[in-house]
């Protein structure tokens, strides 16, 4: 057992929901369009969908929400029925294992009721080539008996909005993606916006707060509302235990430091991966194996967990080679790297297509040398 062995399902920035996220979210999720913080292009662009399907009076397009965990999918979903004023059945792609899973919810639905299904990607195969139909036509085949005797009853459904969520929309194939008539990607939000949704946050779950101690968490909420709230929620904690209850920005900045929360929103498990690749490896370069050894950690962690955000934060690199760490890592950890490092060798000039620079190549030894020419007698 090495002190890196944990869940990272129990990491306290990570972007998916635990049970105690689900029962807090519900209370401090956003009730129409209006009160929604941040994604200004995609609540445009829903907005105008939704309010000519107002005027027209018929249920709107199909809708696809993409992007990463925490960022206000399922949020959306319920805003979207919110406005319409409609009901809203939720499910999973998971959860949906066969065609009769899914064509027992679809012949339940009323007229413009919302389906939200999450995690679309996840749904078996013969349930989306159901879901096609149903989507375009509003009509499922249902299939009684097996074999030559079987036969295919067709079920008239009610006009229906399906509401997909996906974090990787590049896994839906495209005919169930050319099937949405609006997609919206959702991005990871600014530090103003989140200094709003904490605030917003504090305000429902009556936390007193001022504008340095929302600054400083939503400075380590890794661009992630789901993380915003969780990292208030211990900062509440700590404030409320070893202090008066107010939070500003040193009560913030103490409590993330129990949690091991550092300024950037890095955890104990992303300055181990950086800790390692820069003591033990000089910066790399070094395999993705190699390194997740290092830290105690299977491979399928570091690079699905702990990578994806060192990456985009600039602290880690990915090359043919292996793993580097960029200029930004050794100073962040306040380490001076060797003259040599794989961040060097990142940014250093090619010497060839598909070549590693000119300095990080050693000299090779002359092989051969020139005879001497012969003596004339």
């Amino acid at each position: 057992m090495t002190p890196y062995d944990s869940d990272p399902a129990d990491r306290l920035v990570t972007a998916a929901a635990d049970g105690e996220d689900q029962a807090v979210e519900a209370a401090l999720r956003p009730k129409l369009l209006d009160e929604f913080i941040g994604q200004e292009r995609v609540r445009e662009q829903l907005s105008l969908v939704l309010q000519a399907a107002r005027q027209r009076g018929s249920a709107p397009d199909h809708v696809l929400l993409s992007g990463p965990p925490g960022l206000g999918k399922t949020t959306l979903s319920m805003i979207i029925a919110a406005e319409l004023n409609a009901p809203i059945r939720i499910t999973s792609g998971p959860a949906i294992q066969h065609a009769g899973d899914l064509a027992a919810i679809l012949s339940s639905l009323t007229e413009g009721e919302v389906l939200f299904l999450d995690e679309i990607h996840r749904m078996s195969r013969p349930a989306e080539e159901m879901l096609y139909m149903a989507m375009e036509d509003y009509r499922v085949d249902v299939i009684v008996g097996k074999g030559p005797g079987a036969t295919a009853i067709p079920l008239e459904l009610p006009p229906f909005t399906l509401v997909g969520a996906t974090t990787r929309a590049g896994l839906l194939p495209p005919p169930l993606r050319d099937r949405f008539g609006f997609t919206g990607h959702m991005e990871f939000y600014a530090p103003a916006e989140l200094e709003r949704v904490v605030h917003r946050s504090a305000a429902l779950l009556d936390v007193e707060i001022d504008a340095a101690g929302a600054a400083e968490i939503a400075g380590r909420s890794r661009g992630t509302p789901r993380i915003a709230n969780r990292l208030l929620r211990r900062v509440r904690d700590y404030a409320q235990v070893k202090h008066d209850g107010v939070v500003d920005r040193g009560i913030a900045a103490q409590a993330l430091q129990v949690y091991e929360v550092d300024a950037r929103g890095l955890d104990r498990l992303d300055r181990a991966v950086l800790t390692a690749l820069l003591r033990l490896f000089g910066g790399g370069p070094v395999g993705l194996s190699t390194l997740a050894v290092a830290v105690g950690e299977e491979a399928e962690t570091v690079e699905e967990v702990a990578e994806p955000f060192l990456v985009r934060e600039g602290l880690l690199a990915r090359t043919p080679r292996g793993r580097i760490a960029t200029a930004a890592a050794w100073e962040h950890l306040g380490m001076t790297p060797p003259v040599q490092t794989g961040a060097a060798w990142a940014s250093a000039p090619r010497t060839g297509p598909g070549q590693g620079p000119a300095a990080a190549v050693p000299a090779q030894p002359e092989l051969f040398r020139a005879s001497e020419a012969p003596s004339q007698e």
